[in-house]
């Protein structure tokens, strides 16, 4: 790990107590698929939570047949795996392409986005949480623009989280990117623990896009996300 982050760790260690998280209600979520990897009574420990963007009816943004939800779930699927391995008690919170807010009976709204998004911050209400990420793939108008980008909540461990995942991630896509903070980003504002979403890359890129769609790339993405988050865990 890059000398820049244990430097900021001991410096943001100062900043735990000075910066807050945004505050929601808390609402009951509806009871997951049977085939998802979630048994709230085999939890009695802090787990980690991997939010697999998108599913479903809500494919994310795309590339000629690329779908972003399909390679958050594929990316998502290889880092649970891999924390698992290692003996983390770890959360996927779909593990087929589904939308979560189909799932979501228990709010009054019609809106199918605003549902997703609140039955995923629900999960983290429900289990006693240690970290969330949530995994995606960026796109831009300008084709030139690649590399991970990690946002993070207005929040001391979130940016920590965020900064060791930027780091892992850097290092394995030779690029020098920073952290940025997820201000309009609901699941940033509103999950209560420490949560970041990773963007894993451009899929707007064509080098980036060649990482992304490979069964290759997405273990290597998949083993910098996962090493970003056991250094995080490793210090705090």
């Amino acid at each position: 790990m890059p000398r820049r982050i244990s430097m900021c760790f001991s410096v943001l260690f100062l900043f735990l107590f000075l910066i807050g998280s945004a505050n929601a209600t808390a609402a009951p979520t509806a009871p997951q698929k049977e085939d998802d990897h979630v048994s709230h009574a085999a939890f009695r420990h802090p787990v980690i939570i991997i939010d697999a963007g998108h599913g479903g009816i809500d494919g994310g943004t795309s590339a000629d047949d690329l779908l972003e939800k399909n390679i958050n779930l594929s990316i998502s699927q290889k880092v649970y795996m891999m924390l698992k391995s290692k003996g983390y008690a770890v959360v996927l919170n779909r593990n087929g392409d589904y939308a979560l807010s189909d799932d979501n009976t228990w709010l009054k709204s019609r809106s199918r986005h605003l549902k997703d998004l609140a039955q995923r911050k629900g999960l983290s209400d429900e289990l006693p949480s240690e970290i969330i990420v949530s995994v995606h793939v960026n796109w831009s108008k300008k084709e030139k623009s690649h590399g991970p980008v990690v946002l993070h909540q207005r929040e001391g461990r979130s940016y920590m989280l965020a900064e060791s995942i930027q780091s892992s991630l850097n290092t394995m896509y030779q690029t020098d990117r920073q952290v940025e903070w997820g201000k309009p980003f609901y699941l940033l504002n509103y999950v209560k623990k420490p949560a970041v979403i990773v963007e894993a890359g451009f899929i707007s890129n064509l080098q980036d896009r060649e990482m992304l769609s490979s069964s290759r790339g997405q273990k290597k993405i998949a083993e910098a996300i996962s090493a970003g988050i056991i250094y995080y865990l490793s210090v705090l």
